[in-house]
This record gives C-alpha cells, structure tokens and sequence, in this order.
C-alpha cells in the first residue's frame, strides 16, 4: 500500500514561508522562492526522498533537540537558499516536516561550515 505524504512545517519555517508568500508580490527574489518552495513542497509530497540526505552526525544540535530529527534532507532553493525537513513515518502516511527555510548564510552558520 503507498502512504500518503503530508507536508507540515515548523513554527519557524512557516514564519519565512508567510513572509514570502506576503512580499512575493512586490519582490521577484521573494516571489522565485515561495514559488520554488511551492514546487518543491509538491515533489516532496510525490516523492519524499528527493531531498539530500545530510549525515547523520552532521544534522544541528538544535534540530534535534527541539523536533527529535533523526533523519534530515535538504533541497536547494533559488539565490543559495536552502529547505530543511525530516521525515517521519506513521501508520498510515507519510510527515515531511520542514525544519527550517533558510538562506546560505544561516545554513552555513546552522552546520558550522565557516565562509
């Protein structure tokens, strides 16, 4: 039986997700990256591994800490953004939760990656 996927997003990630959806009509950056967002969101919903997996030793202390992730893939965005989500598996469907939007400098600071 194939699972249904469900897209959910964190308090933080859904914060960036409104800001952009709000400034994307006056903004073309804004706009190329709640649209991206969009897209991507619909083929995480077709396929939820299509994403990269990150490591396991290097996903964030603070990922999880505060949402328990034990797995965690990214998927590139425009202008060097980047969305974060884990994955999660219930009886029924499948939980993508997206940990975090982010742009290349907060994923850089998040993963300690130095400039």
């Amino acid at each position: 039986m194939n699972k249904d996927v469900e897209v959910k997003f964190s308090t933080e990630a859904l914060q960036v997700f409104q800001y952009l959806a709000n400034r994307s009509v006056h903004s073309k950056v804004e706009r190329s990256l709640f649209n991206a967002i969009t897209r991507k969101i619909e083929l995480i919903k077709s396929n939820p591994l299509v994403g990269d997996n990150i490591a396991k030793v290097l996903i964030p202390r603070a990922y999880r800490d505060k949402y328990l992730v034990k797995n965690l893939y990214r998927v590139e965005l425009p202008n060097f953004w980047r969305m974060l989500y884990t994955l999660t598996d219930e009886e029924l469907k499948i939980i993508a939760f997206v940990v975090d939007v982010v742009d290349h400098k907060g994923y850089n600071e998040r993963f300690g990656y130095k400039n």
